[in-house]
């Protein structure tokens, strides 16, 4: 494919390391503004989710009088014991 690209290039090969240049510009400048942003809605980088889970101004983490750090709570939906499914699946 690039041989045949090369070959259809005009004036010598001045005329075709410019075109080669020119080329390559223009796909980097088509993927940048078209072909990246539409994609960007496909990727997870932007899924974080940071929340407040409370605790002491000092930015450590706090803890009830039961000793159990808040949101700690097992609010997973699979068994971390077994890897038996849960009976109600």
């Amino acid at each position: 494919m690039y041989s045949w690209i090369w070959r259809k290039l005009p004036f010598g090969v001045p005329g075709k390391i410019i075109g080669s240049l020119l080329l390559v510009t223009l796909v980097v400048a088509a993927l940048w503004f078209k072909g990246f942003p539409l994609a960007e809605p496909l990727l997870p980088f932007d899924d974080v989710n940071v929340t407040d889970q409370g605790g002491d101004p000092g930015g450590g983490v706090g803890t009830d009088p039961s000793g159990q750090i808040p949101g700690d709570e097992h609010d997973l939906p699979y068994s971390t014991e077994s890897n038996q499914p849960s009976p109600g699946r």
